[in-house]
């Protein structure tokens, strides 16, 4: 189901997300945030460093905080994580967890960077030879094999899901799933082989993963493994509809100082778009790219409406 179209929709509910959705909000564009807060790096977090807070807070109280201000301004918030981007023409598509897909005029990525690791034995030492973190990146070079992915939320469902069009076999390992009601149909209709109630103890291979060993025991023969713990990353969404990353590392969102990436219309803010990785870098960039998207969403409708 298609919704109508918003100005702006920001992509994670953290400090440069927050701010971002309360400056382009005051702007008076209509501003939509996907995410879930306590996903952000900054929840489980003290914070004793940030300006005019004195002592040392909670990083879940001040994202509760900043929820409120947002939603106060204006700002409408779906607790789900994304899935998809695309572009058509000058707009952009998102389609979130639940299948509901908004079309935006422009894009705000503030999702943070950080990898959740299973840390067990073999996935250091197998990383690209069989472990990897993007099924968007490197499903194409299991076809026709064996894989299993490892997790219990949006990414690992539909990084399974996905791997079903290129893997001849497909296994999803998963304590319990925490996803919305139409991704677990999904995953019910769908090939893959579920192994609840468990998860991953070690990563079996020498020169190239040849297994994964289960908590339970058991030990499924694949050729690769997928490690998806948590949302769907910024750098996959990214690069998915062409945003560069920087030409040194490869590890951020390049952008300008108006927090524009190359593609117009989408921004990026907070450890996404680099370091240093302080609260602090992260609202100051939130505040400029949720000014500057409100700015572009506006020239954007009166020139369609001068058309």
């Amino acid at each position: 189901m298609v919704e109508q179209i918003r100005d702006v929709v920001i992509i994670g509910a953290g400090p440069a997300g927050l701010q971002a959705a309360v400056h382009a909000a005051r702007k008076k564009a209509s501003v939509l945030v996907l995410g879930r807060a306590e996903n952000s790096s900054i929840y489980s977090a003290h914070v004793e460093n940030y300006l005019c807070v004195d002592g040392v807070t909670g990083g879940a109280e001040l994202l509760r905080i900043g929820l409120d201000q947002a939603t106060r301004f204006g700002a409408e918030v779906w607790a789900e994580d994304v899935l998809h981007l695309g572009q058509e023409g000058e707009l952009f598509t998102v389609e979130v967890e639940s299948g509901r897909q908004v079309t935006a005029r422009s894009l705000i990525l503030a999702t943070g960077t950080s990898r959740k690791k299973l840390r067990v034995p073999g996935e250091k030492e197998l990383l690209g030879r069989g472990v990897s973190y993007c099924v968007d990146c490197d499903a194409n070079f299991y076809r026709n094999a064996k894989v299993a992915v490892v997790g219990n939320e949006s990414a690992a469902v539909d990084g399974a899901l996905t791997l079903t069009k290129y893997a001849s076999e497909v296994h999803l390992v998963c304590k319990d799933l925490t996803v919305t009601k139409e991704l677990g149909e999904k995953l019910g209709a769908s090939s893959v082989v579920v192994h609840k109630g468990a998860w991953a103890k070690e990563i079996a291979g020498e020169k190239a993963v040849n297994g994964l060993v289960l908590d339970s025991g058991e030990t499924i023969a694949v050729d690769g493994v997928f490690v998806e713990l948590g949302a769907k990353g910024a750098m996959e969404l990214a690069t998915s509809i062409g945003v560069m990353l920087d030409t040194e590392t490869f590890s951020y969102i390049e952008t300008n100082k108006k927090q524009a990436t190359n593609i117009p219309g989408i921004y990026a803010a907070g450890d996404i778009a680099g370091p240093p990785w302080q609260m602090a870098k992260a609202v100051g960039e939130g505040c400029v790219a949720g000014w500057e998207a409100a700015n572009y969403a506006n020239r954007l409708k009166r020139t369609s409406e001068s058309e």
